[in-house]
């Protein structure tokens, strides 16, 4: 016996890994000092930065991935993984510095998996960040042939007094929306249940779509980090931000604000199709659909001032009032 009649074929798994250096060498930083292949990679900070401080988060794609797996649709859950990352560490105002992964498999297809690479460095570089290193375990007996799953993790940086801790948040504060590319990657255990109660295939085109329920389900998350650091850097006065993800609005947006604060919608927004057909496909109660989905917002901004002219396509949705951290007045979906 030997490890590759066991399931794991180290040279197949090398020859893997060398075909991604590429992807991987595309999105090195100037801070960036060792590449792939190591047992570590190693990565500076920004020069000039004065009191730096490391801010992380890891996350994973969840049973969306069971979509992409059906339809051989890979490349697009590899900017899910960096985004569901990237994104909350953009929150505190930090810039991602660079990002690790980890695939695990039942028994390695180089082709599948260099097209979730290919989406992790095309997060990776929309984002900003080095793609520095990873994991790639190939499993038999633990994960079933021609199944994956992933996850991911960024570390960014920020200066300490420009940290976003809720303090910075005033009454009065304006609260902006910034539109979501779709589901992004959040609450896929419910949408397949709904799928299969309809007896639909992933093919189905609803009457007035462009793409088919499977296309429309796995437009990848969108990444914020560059507008929003653009904005920061700018001096424009940015006093909370809020990555809306698992939980919706009612439990992310609550989680940047100040104690004694609540939000006040005071506006309604055009809620995707996507999300009404889910609502009416499923039968789904109005409070399950806002506290599983984010119904549209991928990012919320808070400032004392309008941002519809620095973030051409968000729109405004309230302010901040005092309150005991809830949102207030959501708009009703019937």
């Amino acid at each position: 016996m030997d490890y590759r009649t066991a399931g794991v074929d180290i040279e197949l798994g090398n020859r893997f890994v060398q075909g991604i250096i590429a992807h991987a060498r595309r999105t090195h930083r100037p801070e960036v000092i060792s590449g792939i292949g190591g047992f570590a990679g190693l990565c500076g900070l920004p020069a000039g930065m004065r009191d730096p401080v490391l801010v992380a988060g890891t996350d994973g794609v969840g049973t969306k991935l069971k979509i992409a797996q059906t339809l051989g649709m890979h490349r697009g859950i590899g900017q899910d993984l960096v985004a569901m990352c990237v994104n909350d560490v953009l929150t505190v105002g930090a810039e991602p510095l660079f990002f690790l992964d980890y695939l695990a498999t039942g028994k390695l297809d180089p082709e599948i998996l260099t097209e979730v690479v290919a989406g992790i460095s095309q997060g990776c570089e929309l984002a900003g960040c080095a793609l520095l290193g990873g994991e790639t375990a190939e499993m038999p007996g633990f994960y079933p042939e021609g199944v994956y799953d992933v996850a991911g993790f960024a570390v960014g940086v920020v200066e300490r007094a420009q940290i976003l801790d809720g303090s910075q948040i005033q009454l009065g504060d304006q609260v902006w929306g910034i539109p979501s590319s779709g589901l992004h990657s959040n609450g896929f255990s419910l949408v397949r249940q709904i799928v299969a109660s309809t007896g639909l295939g992933w093919d189905h085109i609803p009457p007035g779509w462009q793409h088919s329920l499977g296309e429309e389900l796995l437009i990848p998350t969108r990444l914020y980090v560059r507008e929003i650091l653009t904005a920061l850097k700018a001096g424009i006065p940015i006093h909370g931000l809020a990555h809306i993800t698992g939980g919706g609005i009612p439990e992310n947006l609550p989680r940047c604000l100040g104690s004694g604060q609540s939000v006040q919608i005071e506006r309604e927004w055009g809620i995707p199709q996507i999300f009404r057909w889910l609502q009416t496909q499923g039968q789904v109660p109005e409070a399950d659909m806002w506290r599983t989905f984010n119904m549209g917002i991928g990012f919320v901004v808070i400032s004392p001032i309008p941002l519809g002219e620095i973030f051409p396509d968000s729109f405004y949705l309230g302010r901040v009032v005092a309150g005991s951290g809830s949102v207030l007045d959501l708009p009703r979906l019937s």
